[in-house]
């Protein structure tokens, strides 16, 4: 009986996060179409830029997942007082961290300007402006997210992409601002789904607190952090290789095709978000749970689904989205996008899985599949500048693909074929002498 409700409940909370990713999704993608509206130089931009964040949301990742195990493993009021204080450390060692980003881009904002052709150098800043509220976001989420308040998570994401999607119609569909606009309008989104953030977890880090061993905290943060960070980078770096690489004006066709490819990490994202606590209380309990299945065959029917979908209406999508009939000849190669994004995003829910119960030895491997993609990337780049236009994208995509089934084979292998070993980091006891 137990494990039937468990089961319901995880389907109804999961069902939840669902929609409501879903509706942000559509917000955040449906601001391509205003948006699309920009010369296509411009709408290159935009879209770089867009991976921009992803990247600058990188150091943060492991944040959202510790807040995640630690609020909820949290069942006393020592425990409770630890997490106060280490949530309130936290968003002062990011806001530090934003702050030496922001004199690194000043240092550098020439290069940078340059190498990935923005005009506007207003685009730039704010983008890094919206880089403080994507590092706080993390830790405020991770706290709702542990506390189970799926509800409130879920609705931060409506209302970050509702946000979003009224400040590009507005800026760019009826003012024709350019790239900046659209990212003025990103800004307010992730300020609104902050706040929300901050004020759903208000109890716990205006709480009184208790100091922690700060050393041993960030032991816990790297691993988790670079594993997290592997899959984060492989999702945003084809797009800079080719925002540096190609004429601004095509740029923007790739860029359609990768929204759409994109779009299953959106959309899958929910299995993992409620999976990761279920998987932490029950590690921090010593039960067993079948979570992991039910999240990992989910998400293969949902995105195998899509990429089918993707394979026998490729244009289907790009019609919907983009009013610019430009952008349709790009068809050909959403099918591509989205077969390389399939094993990225399962790999994505066995990646969760295994930082949840602090099994870390997967993370060096993960790490330097990240850094093979980079290299292959990078040493490609001369090949793929030179190549016929469809062939130097499809290139680009492929090689994503190939190292997406590496992280994924990676994946399965510690999570199925290495043996376990005690996940100290993720049960009771570690949460005890860390909190």
């Amino acid at each position: 009986m137990f494990a039937k409700a468990h089961k319901i409940e995880f389907f109804r909370q999961s069902g939840w996060m669902m929609i409501a990713t879903t509706l942000g999704g559509f917000f955040m993608y449906a601001v391509h179409t205003p948006a699309s509206r920009m010369p296509e130089s411009e709408y290159g931009v935009f879209t770089t830029l867009l991976q921009m964040m992803n990247l600058m949301l990188i150091p943060s990742l492991g944040l959202q997942t510790v807040f995640a195990q630690q609020a909820a493993a949290a069942c006393s009021p020592q425990q409770e007082r630890r997490l106060a204080y280490v949530v309130r450390g936290a968003l002062a060692l990011v806001s530090l961290l934003w702050l030496i980003m922001v004199v690194v881009v000043f240092l550098c904002r020439a290069q940078v300007l340059t190498k990935y052709q923005i005009i506007n150098p207003l685009s730039l800043w704010l983008t890094v402006a919206v880089g403080l509220a994507m590092l706080w976001a993390p830790i405020l989420q991770g706290v709702m997210q542990g506390r189970q308040n799926f509800l409130w998570l879920g609705w931060a994401q409506v209302l970050n992409g509702c946000a979003r999607f009224s400040g590009v119609l507005l800026l760019v569909g009826l003012l024709a601002s350019d790239s900046s606009g659209a990212m003025l309008a990103s800004l307010v989104g992730y300020g609104l789904a902050v706040g929300v953030a901050a004020w759903q977890s208000r109890m716990v880090w205006l709480a009184p607190g208790e100091p922690i061993v700060w050393g041993e905290w960030l032991g816990r943060v790297i691993p988790l952090t670079l594993g997290l960070g592997a899959s984060q980078f492989m999702v945003a770096a084809d797009q800079l290789l080719v925002q540096s690489i190609f004429d601004r004006n095509v740029t923007g066709i790739y860029g359609a095709a990768g929204t759409i490819g994109r779009a299953l990490i959106v959309f899958t994202g929910p299995m993992m978000a409620v999976m990761f606590p279920k998987i932490v209380a029950s590690a921090a309990r010593s039960q067993r749970t079948n979570v992991l299945a039910q999240a990992l065959g989910a998400t293969a029917l949902c995105g195998g689904a899509a990429a089918l979908a993707c394979t026998f209406f490729p244009e289907l999508p790009l019609h919907i989205i983009y009013h610019n009939e430009k952008y349709w000849a790009i068809a050909p190669l959403v099918p591509w996008f989205a077969w390389s994004m399939l094993p990225l995003t399962m790999a994505n829910v066995l990646v969760g899985n295994l930082l949840a119960r602090g099994r870390f030895q997967a993370v060096p491997w993960l790490v330097l599949v990240a850094i093979g993609y980079g290299a292959a990337l990078h040493f490609r780049a001369p090949a793929i500048k030179h190549a016929e236009q469809f062939e130097a994208f499809t290139m680009v995509v492929r090689t994503l693909g190939v190292f997406s089934l590496l992280l994924l084979s990676v994946a399965a292998w510690f999570t199925w074929h290495q043996p376990s070993q005690p996940a100290a980091p993720s049960a009771q006891g570690q949460n005890d002498r860390e909190l």
